[in-house]
């Protein structure tokens, strides 16, 4: 049966995640509480509180089914963004937006543009649906507006951009992308991709081309500053017709209840986010500080990681393993000499450096 299969299935490659605790544990007898895990960009300081409350008490309702249209969050978000409800679209994770835009949209011999180093669902995505990936190539390992525009064709349905990029934690400015904008042709989905979009200094504003009834569609989620990655939970904000056909392709119930009442919680905990922020900030400071000191070229990031090249990504994560803490190899990438590795907190990023040291010294 399974040679039946449509061929771009068949050949698909599966997404790789960071490496989980409990399977290193596993691998190297380790306990559990002695692993650094600084690989998937997750909030170090965990769940905002407001949100382990909220959903502590939802628990008691778990054996009702949750609110399939999420009517009170998407309420709130729409309100956070000036927007109605009717713009809003809940997913299982932001990345279940980008398959439900997938579903909408895509089909055999279409094309996909991405940054030359971007999120790898993008192009798992268009792949399952049997979609080609275009691309475009970075500048200083930055989103190339130009060349994305050059990139397009009749057969482009869709481009992605990841504002700041994963996994090379770069922006792009508001007057690269407004002239961006200006130049897109109407047959062309924009999908500004925003899971880092709490971390910049100075973020830039594309949910206005939501209000301008444009062809975007902008993803948010709740896995990074709001430290809700367990849940997944996320949204899209489009444009109203956009929206409401995009609602058509998700599954019944696709945000759980438990989810829905801890993201509206942690949307309303500012001192969380506030936090967060600081930390990150730091971290991301001190951990550009150090790789410079050890000689190790990075990029500038926006983000809540940094990317770095230790010369061999594979043999660091290897020995960073027997040590107990794990980051991100990126040869999946196309950056075997590079790694990237979370903000954490600082002790956890004291942990990292002064193993790197020993290491590489």
């Amino acid at each position: 049966m399974w040679k039946s299969a449509h061929p771009y299935i068949s050949n698909l490659i599966a997404y790789e995640p960071g490496k989980p605790i409990e399977e290193l544990a596993r691998e190297m007898g380790l306990a559990p509480e002695n692993i650094l895990k600084l690989a998937s960009n997750e909030n170090p300081l965990g769940p905002s509180p407001k949100a382990l409350e909220a959903m502590r008490m939802a628990l008691e309702r778990a054996h009702f089914y949750p609110d399939g249209g999420g009517y009170f969050l998407r309420e709130a978000i729409a309100e956070k963004h000036g927007l109605q409800r009717e713009n809003v679209i809940l997913g299982n994770g932001s990345n279940e937006i980008i398959e439900l835009i997938g579903h909408t949209f895509l089909k055999p011999g279409d094309e996909v543009i991405t940054a030359e180093y971007a999120f790898a669902v993008y192009t798992l995505i268009a792949q399952l649906f049997g979609a080609k990936t275009v691309k475009a190539p970075d500048i200083h390992y930055s989103h190339n507006l130009k060349a994305t525009l050059e990139a397009i064709t009749a057969r482009t349905q869709e481009i992605f951009i990841a504002n700041p990029n994963n996994p090379t934690g770069t922006m792009v400015n508001q007057e690269q992308i407004d002239a961006f904008m200006e130049e897109v042709p109407e047959h062309v989905l924009v999908i500004f991709d925003e899971a880092y979009y709490e971390f910049p200094d100075q973020p830039v504003d594309v949910v206005r081309y939501v209000r301008e009834n444009k062809n975007v569609v902008v993803m948010r989620t709740f896995s990074k500053a709001q430290g809700l990655a367990n849940l997944r939970i996320g949204y899209g904000l489009a444009p109203t017709p956009l929206a409401e056909t995009l609602q058509k392709t998700r599954q019944p119930f696709n945000a759980n209840g438990i989810a829905q009442v801890g993201a509206l919680a942690a949307l309303q905990d500012t001192d969380h986010i506030h936090t967060t922020r600081e930390i990150t900030r730091t971290g991301r400071m001190f951990l550009q500080e150090q790789f410079a000191e050890l000689g190790w070229e990075f990029v500038p990031s926006h983000a809540n990681f940094v990317l770095t090249r230790t010369g061999n990504g594979d043999q660091t994560f290897r020995a960073l393993l027997q040590g107990g803490i794990i980051v991100r190899s990126m040869r999946s990438y196309g950056l075997p000499e590079w790694i990237r590795v979370s903000v954490g907190t600082p002790a956890q990023n004291e942990r990292l450096i002064t193993t790197l040291k020993k290491l590489y010294r």
